[in-house]
Order: C-alpha cells, then sequence, then structure tokens
C-alpha cells in the first residue's frame, strides 16, 4: 500500500514529465495560394491577392501568422465592381495585423476594426462580403478563426478532418455578410455584424495542414475530393503546397463547368427542394498552409 509521501513522489514526477514534454517551439504557416476567376482568367491576380471579386491575404507578425479571405458579386446591377470592397477589406485587415493592431485570440476583431474603416469613408465603398479570418497564435500553438457567411477552412491532420468552419445562411444561397448599401438598396440588401461570425480555438500540431476557401471551392468540391490532392503534399516547402494549392484550384475550376457533375451546391439546391444538376461556376481562391516550426 503506497503512503502518502510516495504516492506524491510518483503525481509530481507525472506532472514534471508532462512539462518536460511541452513544446516549448513556436510554430508559423507556411501558405501558397491559387486562384481562378470565373471569368477564366487562371491565377491572375489583380491589385493585392484577389482572383476575380474573391479577396485574401497572408500577413506575418512576430506574435501570430494570419489569413484572410472574402469575396462577394451580385453587385454589378448597381453598377458597382464588388472586388473593390473585398479587396479594400482584406488589404485593410492586412494592414492592421502588419501594424500589430490586433490580438491573436481576438480573430473578430481584425475583422470589426477593417470593416469599421470602410464605413468610415468619407466617400462610401459600396459592397458586401462573406469573410474568414485565420490566426495561429505562435506561442500557445492554437489557431484562433473568425467566420462569416459560406467561405471557410479545413484542418486536417493524419488525412483527415479534425476541424472546420460551420457555414452560415440566412438562407439558401444567401450567405451573412458584411455589407455598404446606397441608399436606393438600404434595408432590402442584408447587413451583419462582424461580432455574428462563428469563432473557434483549436490547438494545432506540427505537420496539420490548413486549407482556407472560398465557397467556389467548397460548392464544386466535396472533402473526399480535397482528402485525396492534399495526399499529394508530401512535405511542407513552399514549392509544394503552391503545387498542391494549384491542383485542388484546377479541379475545383474544371467541376465548376461540367453540367452533369452533382456539386455539393447542387445536392444542396436539391435539398432545398430545386432541380439543380452541374458544378457553380464560381471565383475560386485557395490558401494552403502547412503547420511547421517558426523561423525568423
Amino acid at each position: 500500500m503506497f503512503s502518502v509521501l510516495s504516492y506524491g513522489r510518483l503525481v509530481a514526477r507525472a506532472v514534471l514529465g508532462g512539462l518536460s514534454q511541452t513544446d516549448s517551439r513556436d510554430y508559423s504557416l507556411v501558405t501558397a495560394s491559387c486562384g481562378f476567376g470565373k471569368d477564366f482568367r487562371k491565377g491572375i491576380l489583380k491589385k493585392g491577392m484577389c482572383y476575380g471579386d474573391d479577396a485574401c491575404f497572408v500577413a506575418r507578425h512576430r506574435s501570430a501568422d494570419v489569413l484572410g479571405k472574402c469575396w462577394w458579386g451580385g453587385w454589378r446591377d448597381y453598377g458597382v465592381d464588388p472586388s473593390q470592397f473585398s479587396g479594400t477589406l482584406m488589404r485593410t485587415c492586412e494592414r492592421l495585423v502588419k501594424e500589430g493592431r490586433f490580438v491573436p485570440s481576438n480573430p473578430v476583431g481584425i475583422l470589426t476594426a477593417g470593416y469599421c474603416e470602410l464605413l468610415q469613408n468619407k466617400v462610401p465603398l459600396l459592397g458586401s462580403s462573406t469573410a474568414c479570418i485565420v490566426v495561429l497564435d505562435r506561442t500557445s500553438h492554437r489557431l484562433h478563426t473568425a467566420n462569416l457567411g459560406d467561405s471557410g477552412f479545413l484542418v486536417v491532420r493524419g488525412g483527415e478532418v479534425v476541424h472546420r468552419s460551420d457555414e452560415q445562411q440566412h438562407y439558401f444561397n444567401t450567405p451573412f455578410q458584411l455589407s455598404i448599401a446606397p441608399p436606393e438598396a438600404e434595408g432590402v440588401v442584408l447587413s451583419d455584424s462582424p461580432d455574428a461570425a462563428d469563432s473557434t480555438s483549436f490547438d494545432v500540431q506540427l505537420g496539420d495542414i490548413i486549407l482556407t476557401a472560398t465557397d467556389g471551392l467548397f460548392d464544386n468540391m466535396p472533402d473526399y475530393m480535397i482528402l485525396q490532392e492534399l495526399k499529394k503534399l508530401k512535405n511542407s516547402n513552399y514549392e509544394s503546397i503552391q503545387q498542391t494549392a494549384r491542383s485542388i484550384a484546377e479541379q475545383a475550376h474544371e467541376l465548376a463547368y461540367d453540367p452533369t457533375y452533382m456539386s455539393p451546391f447542387a445536392q444542396f439546391a436539391c435539398d432545398n427542394g430545386l432541380n439543380v444538376r452541374g458544378g457553380k461556376p464560381d471565383d475560386i481562391t485557395v490558401l494552403l498552409s502547412i503547420v511547421a516550426e517558426y523561423t525568423d
């Protein structure tokens, strides 16, 4: 029978053993991007990182790596270029990160600050956008995310999805969104608060794969197809990640224009009582990251 003192020694050894195994290394994200505008301009970037009307950014700060992406269309009937809103929002968020004006555990704060700057413009920048912000805290090894609408992310470990975003829809094909509407459209255009974003935190490990993308990917490729492509990723060097990101984006782009393919979007439409088949032509943006040891 153990004495209290012996039991205490065993507990102390277990605690010290656990502490000795704690990973004290800082983590970072090795990230590559690829995308396609639905007007077939393959991989062509506009100002900043924009594929079609999609926009994204990758920013590095001493405390964290931050990814962001957003998209929206449907404003051309008002004479508005929808890429201006999404592009400006992402560039603003990127600047805030690089200036250190953010808290890694609060990605909603980045989105809120960026959106507020757009609202304060003397000349209103009209448009709307879904948005997703992903932050890796280097020291805590936690992934903090904020997702508003139907873009999203996956965390893949050992060939399986271990964490993912939840899609936010008001109703079929009408995602949550940030908006600045012209006077004639006020009260008609949906506008959600950045605080409505779905927020999560998740502990990551070295080698975890993080795929962040707009709905142009997820509407055209189910998880099993994405996981098949990710199996091609053999190491964490940038060239390998870039090649895999391009392979995923290219396959999604091809499926988007296949009229006989039962895409995830078509299946969702059928579930909502619509007779739809085929892919969903759309802008596609893919940010593909691997969690690696931080090197300054």
